[in-house]
């Protein structure tokens, strides 16, 4: 495994309940900022594996980026179950809910 797919792992498996990250705020804390779509290939090729929450995993808008509506209906039910508020359109609020790990 890579360096940048295992620290990618890492770091989505500590998202506590009740907040989110960003695909690009994930790849700038495991070293690559421009690698927001890897760390979206990562999510779907290893959540089931790796047991990740991925449903805590937003775009840098807060906003729920999958496309299919069953996927979408999911990753609200599994947030709001955790607390966090999704907004018409699939939308979080970053400054109330994102999670800024303090080590960066």
């Amino acid at each position: 495994m890579q360096p940048f797919t295992a620290r990618t792992i890492e770091i989505i498996s500590a998202i506590p309940q009740g907040q989110v990250m960003t695909y690009g705020q994930i790849a700038a804390a495991a070293g690559s900022p421009r690698a927001a779509r890897q760390v979206v290939r990562i999510l779907h090729s290893m959540s089931v594996k790796y047991g990740l929450p991925w449903h805590r995993v937003v775009n840098g808008k807060g906003e729920i980026a999958l496309q299919e509506e069953a996927a979408v209906q999911e990753q609200t039910w599994n947030l709001e179950a955790e607390g966090v508020e999704v907004l018409p359109g699939g939308r979080i609020d970053l400054n109330r809910y994102q999670y800024r790990p303090e080590n960066g």
